[in-house]
C-alpha cells in the first residue's frame, strides 16, 4: 500500500462501498477481538479492513476498491480456515465478511435449493429438511458456513452416496476480480463453475449457490467402539484390519467410517445409512473386537442422524473456539494403501516420540464411493481417486505450537509419506498446511495448470490472494 493519501482514499472508497456502519479498519478499538477474530491463533493476521456487505453489488464495489488501491481480498464465511485464509492469511488484506448472506429458498418442483454462503451447515440441514424432507452431503461441524465448505470439497458421512458438497452445486452467482457479477452453471461460464468447485477463493466471491438436494434418509445406524490398547503392535493391527475392511471393492456406499487415533485410545465410529439388519451383515463387532461395550444406535430422524454427536470428540478439539493448532493431510488410494510395515513404524514412532502436547489426534476418514465416480478434471477438486484421508491435528490450548510438536507432527507425516510417496501428492484444501512447500500441486493436482491459466484470464493482478492460492500461470 502506498502513501497516506492513497490509504485515506482507499478507506473512503470502502466507506462509500458499504457505508460507514459496515466497515471496520485496523486502527479501530479492539479490532482483533471484535472484527478479526482469527481461528488459528498460531497464525497472527491483521487485515487492513473488515467489510460487512449486504448485497452482491456492495461486494463488487469492495472488490473494485481493492483492485483500484492494490489491496488483496478474501471472503470469510465461517472463519474456520486452518490458515486464517478467510482473513487473507497474511497482513493487509480486505476481508469480505459474508454473514449477511444467509438466504435460503427451495424450488419445490426440482428440489434445487438456493443458499447464501453465510448459512451455517446446521441451519442448512434444518432448512432443507423442513422444506420437503431434503438433504445434501457436507461435513459434520454445524457451525461451519457454506461459502468456504462448498468451495473446497465438503467431505462428510453421506458423500460416499451423494458426492462431495461441491458436487451438489448446479449454479453460482459470483463477483469476479473485474468487479462484474456473473452467473456460472453447466450452460454459461463453465470455466468459472469449474474453478469455484474446489478453488473459489482464488477466483471470486460466491454470493449465492443453487444446489441439487436428495431425499433425506429415514433410517440409519450409528456406531462407535472404543479401543484401549496397550502395545504399538495391538494398535497397528486395528489400523491394518480397518484398512483391509474399507478397501473391499464391493463395500456398500451406505457405509461411512472414521478411525480416530489418540495417544491412549482409538475410536472406530461412523454411520450406516440403512437398516439394523443390513448393518449387522457388516459384522463390525466380530471384525473389530473390543473389551469395552460399543454404542450402536438406530436412528430414524434425519436431523438426529447428523446432529447426534458423530465425531463429537473431534469437534471438542477443533470446534468453534479459536486456539493454537496445526494440521497436515495425506490421501491414500486403493492402489496406494499403507503397507503393514509402515503402520507398525507409525505406532512405534508415536510410542517413542514426545508430542510436546497432550492434545493431538489422527483421523482416517473413508471417502470413495460416489465421490470417485466423478472424473478428476470435472471440477477443480482433484482427488477423485482417494479412498481415505489421513489427517493429523495438534492443538495447544495454552499457547503457540512448540518446535517439539511441529517435529512430532512432521515425523508422523513422514513415516507414511516416505512409505507411500504418492500419498504426499494429495493434500485436502479443507485441512491446509500453511508450512507446506508447493502446496498448490498437492491441493489441485492435475487441474493446477488449467486453474493457473484461468487465473491469468480472470484475475491477472491476483486480487483474490491467499498464501497458498492459485497463482497466475507461467
Amino acid at each position: 500500500m502506498g502513501n497516506t493519501t492513497s490509504i485515506a482514499a482507499g478507506r473512503d472508497c470502502l466507506v462509500s462501498a458499504v457505508g460507514p456502519a459496515h466497515v471496520t479498519f485496523q486502527d479501530a478499538l479492539l479490532y482483533q477481538t471484535t472484527a478479526v477474530d482469527p481461528y488459528n491463533l498460531n497464525i497472527p493476521v491483521t487485515p487492513a479492513a473488515v467489510t460487512y456487505p449486504q448485497s452482491a453489488e456492495e461486494i463488487a464495489a469492495v472488490v473494485k476498491c481493492a483492485s483500484d488501491y492494490d489491496y488483496k481480498v478474501q471472503a470469510r464465511s465461517g472463519g474456520h480456515s486452518f490458515g486464517n485464509y478467510g482473513l487473507g492469511g497474511q497482513n493487509g488484506a480486505i476481508v469480505v465478511e459474508m454473514k449477511h448472506f444467509s438466504q435460503f429458498s427451495m424450488d419445490e418442483s426440482t428440489f434445487v435449493a438456493t443458499i447464501g454462503p453465510g448459512t451455517t451447515l446446521g441451519d442448512l440441514d434444518t432448512e432443507l429438511y423442513n422444506t420437503g424432507g431434503r438433504a445434501m452431503a457436507h461435513g459434520i461441524c454445524p457451525t461451519i458456513r457454506t461459502g468456504g465448505h462448498l468451495t473446497v470439497g465438503g467431505l462428510g458421512p453421506t458423500a460416499r452416496q451423494w458426492g462431495l458438497a461441491l458436487d451438489h452445486i448446479e449454479e453460482v452467482e459470483v463477483v469476479l476480480a473485474n468487479s462484474s457479477i456473473v452467473r456460472a452453471s453447466n450452460t454459461q461460464n463453465q470455466d468459472i463453475l469449474f474453478a469455484v468447485k474446489g478453488a473459489a477463493a482464488s477466483f471470486g466471491i460466491v454470493t449465492e449457490f443453487k444446489v441439487r438436494t436428495q431425499e433425506a434418509p429415514g433410517l440409519a445406524v450409528q456406531y462407535s467402539f472404543t479401543f484401549n490398547l496397550g502395545s504399538a503392535a495391538q494398535k497397528a493391527k486395528l489400523v491394518k484390519d480397518w484398512q483391509a475392511f474399507i478397501a473391499q471393492e464391493n463395500l456398500s456406499w451406505k457405509f461411512y467410517s472414521n478411525l480416530v487415533i489418540f495417544d491412549g485410545q482409538i475410536i472406530l465410529e461412523g454411520i450406516f445409512f440403512g437398516s439394523k439388519e443390513e448393518y449387522d451383515e457388516l459384522d463390525l463387532e466380530k471384525r473389530f473386537p473390543t473389551s469395552e461395550p460399543g454404542t450402536v444406535l438406530v436412528l430414524t430422524d434425519w436431523l438426529g442422524m447428523i446432529g447426534h454427536g458423530l465425531e463429537d470428540t473431534i469437534l471438542k478439539l477443533v470446534g468453534d473456539t479459536p486456539t493454537w493448532f496445526y494440521a497436515k493431510s495425506l490421501g491414500f488410494t486403493p492402489d496406494t494403501l499403507i503397507p503393514d510395515s509402515a503402520i507398525d513404524d507409525f505406532f512405534d514412532y508415536i510410542h517413542k516420540t514426545n508430542a510436546g502436547t497432550l492434545a493431538w489426534f489422527v483421523t482416517l476418514s473413508l471417502e470413495g464411493g460416489a465421490i470417485n465416480s466423478v472424473s478428476e478434471d470435472a471440477t477443480a477438486y482433484g482427488h477423485r481417486d482417494v479412498l481415505f484421508w489421513f489427517q493429523v491435528f495438534v492443538v495447544n490450548p495454552l499457547g503457540p505450537i512448540s518446535q517439539t510438536t511441529y517435529d512430532f507432527t512432521n515425523g508422523l507425516y513422514d513415516v507414511l509419506a516416505q512409505a507411500v510417496p504418492e500419498s504426499a501428492g494429495h493434500a485436502y484444501l479443507g485441512c491446509p498446511d500453511p508450512k507446506m512447500p508447493d502446496a498448490q500441486r498437492a491441493y489441485w493436482r492435475s487441474n493446477l495448470p488449467r486453474l493457473e491459466d484461468l487465473k491469468g484470464d480472470l484475475d491477472p493482478k491476483d486480487t483474490f490472494h491467499n498464501p497458498q492460492g492459485v497463482q497466475v500461470g507461467p
